[in-house]
């Protein structure tokens, strides 16, 4: 369990991803980081512990940008005391990519093998976190024409991510020079939502695991993520979204609406703290038996 933060705004950003991140804290108490962007150059920081303890003053003032992401670590991959896995992970080919990363990839080792032998990329922790960035920078790759990326190839791209990983992903990225992307799973195992908040210099837009950080940072929600579907926000703030999976299906962790998630956050149209009266998640659970299609949506 982790928590993300993405946000594409009009003026610095490195407040505001503080601020989320400490909404974000019971999600990881582990590890945090920050990155921003300034024109083609990503500044980062990360380290073990508090949010509040990683980040001091100088930090701050290292992280200029108006667009960037965050992360918040519990370990369930990796190790809880290697400071290599904290996250966000970079690597610097091709764009430039920076990701945050909630959830678990079932097949990690294989595709880690597959890295390897095919791909010719080096992992070098044991983060399933850093094997879903090398996919995602070797479908970037592979999806581009020339020195080129397009709003079409980045959409291919994530539907090559997948194909080929298994398991549960929420995920911002930041592509160098391009703009901020955010996807999740085709079963929509981990949340993730969107808000907006209009100013007088432009639309600005922040993506985040839990409505809750929308609501605290002042961004109205537009609505959740849907399983499989990407969206990205280019550096005029234009957003573009597609469904990226052949087959999505709606099948969310319950342990998010129990457990992991804030009682106010809403998910997936269901307010956590209703699914923890436990007759009325009975209910709900004798109603929706199974899994649910992508659009179809929890009502109770």
């Amino acid at each position: 369990m982790c928590g993300i933060l993405g946000v594409m705004a009009t003026t610095p950003v490195n407040q505001l991803l503080y601020d989320g991140l400490m909404v974000l804290q019971h999600r990881g108490q582990d590890a945090a980081g920050i990155a921003t962007a300034e024109g083609n150059t990503f500044h980062l920081h990360k380290g073990p512990g508090l949010v509040r303890d990683v980040f001091r003053t100088r930090n701050m003032r290292a992280l200029p940008g108006n667009w960037g992401i965050a992360h918040v670590r519990y370990p369930t991959a990796g190790s809880a005391y290697n400071f290599a896995e904290a996250q966000p992970f970079y690597v610097n080919s091709p764009f430039g990519l920076v990701l945050g990363h909630n959830g678990n990839l079932t097949n990690a080792e294989q595709l880690k093998e597959e890295m390897f032998r095919m791909d010719r990329r080096h992992i070098n922790t044991n983060s399933d976190s850093e094997v879903l960035l090398n996919v995602l920078a070797h479908e970037l790759q592979s999806a581009a024409h020339g020195y080129e990326l397009d709003v079409e190839s980045i959409f291919q791209a994530v539907a090559g991510v997948h194909r080929r990983c298994r398991g549960a992903y929420a995920v911002v990225v930041l592509i160098a020079g391009y703009g901020l992307l955010a996807f999740r799973d085709p079963h929509g195992i981990r949340p993730l939502v969107y808000g907006q908040n209009a100013t007088p210099d432009g639309m600005e837009y922040l993506v985040a695991s839990e409505s809750v950080a929308l609501d605290t940072l002042g961004f109205q929600m537009v609505r959740d993520i849907e399983p499989g579907e990407a969206i990205f926000i280019d550096l005029n703030h234009q957003l573009h979204a597609r469904q990226c999976a052949q087959q999505p299906m709606y099948a969310p962790c319950i342990f998010e609406y129990v457990y992991l998630a804030r009682p106010d956050t809403v998910i997936d149209g269901g307010r956590c703290l209703a699914c923890r009266d436990a007759g009325r998640f009975a209910r709900h659970i004798r109603r929706n038996p199974g899994r649910h299609h992508c659009r179809e949506r929890p009502r109770w």
